[in-house]
């Protein structure tokens, strides 16, 4: 008996063994089980994937002896006529060897005819797109009103060049291509009843090779069974095929990500002495760039077109999502030049080498990174703020502030003193609900963790200054009566012991007190009111602190003062004639502890490290502008959190989405314009997702700069000439147009 070609052999014989058609299969299987039949069927696809061998089990559904069904026996003398190519009404035409309208009447001649076995004469036009228009137009009437007992099946790899009139007149059914993993299923059921050992790397060549067709993938199989001595292996498959081995493609890539330009100048001579396809590697090089891309983003959507998706995985950890796609666009481009080339080695090399040379600037070596690469990494979620409780009073005397100092000179007044009985429960009362934040440590979160601390305190990122230095609190009402009760000075604060000195009102004005009074003077966030209300959180009334205290508002600043009245009230307005406040002899001090002694220096500007030598938010983002950085270390500097300090090591957190410029060499110019603003640390710049509601010096520079914008564009609707040009010549303020002349000093 002959050899029969695989290709053959193992053709389908009814829909459950056909492979990579289920939506066709599904369709033609539920019309024959409801006996809804068309009467002419056009399959189109590429070749090899089933058309014919699709016609053929339909025709073998209609005429089975026991029956029209999806399932047809197989057994009966109408199904194995079918099979062995000799059923007498089944009329299997090839169109491109009859194209002409001859042929084509010829053939219609016969259709009024009864089946002479079966149940339907079934015409089966292969290539039914080579027929001429004469032929088409000669079909037309009989494919539209077919004799009950006709069916038509068409088959054709080009469907765009059938006239319309045809394709109107069938039931269409588009089939897919094989992709190379059904086409290595398929085949190694296929070599396992065949008996023949095989390489799985083998047939990953082979499906590649077949380009989506099964028949080809068949026909390559009895190809490299013969030219394997009845062994399918992947060096017999890869000569066979002359084609690229894809390990070098991979061993390339191995290069790009150790940034090994020698390593890769050499793995481009080893595979010189094969004389590939130069264009080819290339064209490989960004199908693997492809595929990087989605093991990155969806590793689940990852194939294994080559057998290779544990070893593309394992690489796509070592590239960062910018150098893949950097890579992939400079491949594309390098294979578009390679017709101007002086030759195509050449080619290759300067590609390769612009991929390492186009990388940025002074990035170290990548690391393992976990993939997918989108949305949160793991283990970004925010800790739960901790809770601090309220500070105890301590058993010592209560330490008393002076009063802020105003702009101008102004004359002294009488003070007038409050008993201590009615002071300390205002105190008490006022300080209730402050809630004291404590610096951040190694061991515990950053500052930015915490969600129930205020909005302004999160943003500006204050701390206690008085970590390092005895807590002091404001008496309750349960306090012993021989505690001396701090003295209210007329502006509201406490009046300073006659042993302290009274700091000049100059002096006192020359520095602010922190950085959010220095931004309320320059931008006058806070507006005057006419009646001021109690504050639930006023600083000078609930705990008195002795190293720096809020400097007063530019509204608090502005406002008439009041005459205060004999039982002094914390949220009372300021007296109508500002004073300096005179030594107010205290109660009687208790035995057991000496007053603490309080400095009435001014209090180190908010640019600077915090009074315990750390450096917390809020120095940093006044710190930043004082920097004097430039081009990219200013944008990764402007997008850097204090995320701890412990006065010799400095961590700073990096927005993810500026990570992919961060470098050592920016790091080194970060730490050295530190150093030149007496911030000597040691420089650490992690990758981190960044806490929502918290400012970074860009997204600060960006609210500042709307402010001052919506302020020039409210001083000019204000200014009488633009209304009087508004009202009489109807005349528009364009905004986008207004320029501030503020100073850019943030």
């Amino acid at each position: 008996m002959s050899y029969q070609v695989l290709a053959r052999k193992w053709r389908p014989r009814n829909f459950h063994e056909l492979i990579g058609q289920e939506h066709v299969c599904r369709a033609l299987v539920n019309a024959l089980d409801q006996g809804r039949l068309h009467h002419a069927y056009l399959f189109t696809g590429t070749r090899g994937v089933g058309k014919t061998t699709l016609a053929r089990i339909l025709a073998k559904c209609l005429n089975c002896e026991e029956g029209v069904s999806s399932r047809p026996c197989g057994v009966c003398g109408t199904c194995r006529e079918i099979d062995e190519g000799r059923f007498v009404d089944l009329i299997e035409v090839d169109a491109a060897s009859r194209t002409k309208v001859e042929d084509t009447r010829e053939l219609l001649d016969n259709v009024q005819y009864a089946p002479t076995q079966g149940r339907y004469k079934v015409y089966l036009i292969d290539e039914v797109h080579m027929l001429s228009t004469h032929s088409f137009n000669a079909l037309l009437k009989t494919l539209e009103e077919p004799p009950p007992h006709v069916k038509f099946l068409l088959a054709t790899t080009d469907p765009q060049k059938l006239p319309v009139t045809i394709l109107s007149r069938c039931l269409q059914f588009t089939l897919k291509n094989m992709p190379p993993v059904r086409v290595v299923e398929h085949l190694t059921d296929i070599l396992g009843r065949e008996e023949v050992s095989f390489e799985e790397d083998a047939l990953w060549l082979l499906g590649k090779a077949a380009d989506g067709s099964m028949r080809d993938a068949m026909s390559l199989t009895d190809q490299a069974i013969a030219f394997g001595h009845g062994q399918v292996r992947r060096e017999d498959v890869a000569a066979m095929l002359g084609t690229l081995d894809h390990r070098h493609v991979l061993a390339l890539l191995e290069c790009l990500a150790e940034l090994n330009a020698a390593s890769l100048l050499a793995e481009v001579a080893t595979l010189a002495e094969q004389g590939p396809d130069y264009g080819g590697v290339l064209d490989d090089m960004a199908s693997v760039f492809h595929r990087l891309a989605i093991a990155q983003m969806v590793p689940s959507a990852l194939d294994n077109g080559h057998g290779d998706r544990d070893a593309l995985l394992a690489l796509a950890s070592r590239f960062t999502g910018e150098d893949v796609q950097l890579y992939y666009q400079i491949a594309l481009q390098g294979r578009a030049d390679m017709a101007n080339a002086p030759d195509a080695r050449t080619a290759l090399e300067m590609t390769l080498l612009r991929m390492l040379a186009f990388r940025p600037q002074g990035v170290p070596r990548p690391a393992q990174t976990p993939l997918p690469m989108t949305g949160q990494p793991e283990g970004a979620a925010q800790a739960p703020a901790p809770q601090v409780p309220a500070p105890q009073a301590p058993a010592q005397q209560a330490p008393v502030q002076q009063a802020p100092a105003q702009q101008a000179p102004v004359q002294e007044a009488p003070v007038q003193q409050a008993p201590a009985a009615s002071v300390a429960p205002a105190a008490a009362q006022s300080a209730a609900p402050v809630t004291e934040v404590q610096p951040p440590m190694a061991d515990e979160p950053p500052p930015w963790a915490t969600e129930d601390v205020p909005h302004d305190a999160r943003d500006a990122g204050f701390r206690d200054l008085t970590q390092d230095e005895p807590q002091t609190s404001a008496a309750t009402g349960s306090a012993p009566a021989a505690e001396p009760a701090p003295v209210m000075s007329a502006t509201g604060a406490q009046a300073p012991q006659p042993s302290e000195p009274v700091a000049a009102p100059a002096q006192a004005a020359a520095a602010p007190s922190s950085a959010m009074s220095r931004l309320s003077a320059a931008f006058g966030s806070a507006q005057p009111e006419p009646e001021p209300e109690p504050e639930p959180e006023p600083a000078e009334a609930s705990a008195p602190e002795p190293a720096e205290t809020a400097a007063p508002t530019s509204a608090e600043l502005s406002a008439p003062a009041q005459p205060e009245p004999a039982a002094p009230v914390v949220s009372e307005p300021a007296m109508s004639e500002p004073v300096m406040p005179k030594p107010v002899e205290a109660a009687e001090p208790m035995p057991a502890a000496a007053p603490a002694p309080v400095q009435a220096s001014a209090p180190a500007p908010s640019d600077a490290p915090s009074g315990d030598g750390r450096l917390n938010h809020a120095a940093w983002l006044e710190l930043f502008p004082a920097l004097g950085l430039g081009g990219i270390t200013r944008n990764i500097g402007a997008h850097c959190l204090v995320e701890h300090d412990d006065g010799t090591h400095l961590k700073l957190r990096l927005d993810p989405a500026q990570s992919a410029m961060m470098a050592d060499v920016h790091r080194e110019r970060i730490h050295k314009a530190l150093a030149g603003q007496g911030v000597v640390r040691e420089l650490e710049i992690n990758v981190g997702p960044l806490p929502k509601g918290l400012e970074t010096p860009h997204s600060r520079r960006i609210r500042l700069l709307g402010e001052r914008q919506l302020r020039a564009v409210e001083a000019l609707r204000a200014d009488p000439h633009i209304q009087s040009l508004e009202q009489q010549l109807g005349a528009r303020l364009i905004e986008e147009s207004v320029n501030s002349f503020e100073p850019d000093n943030f």
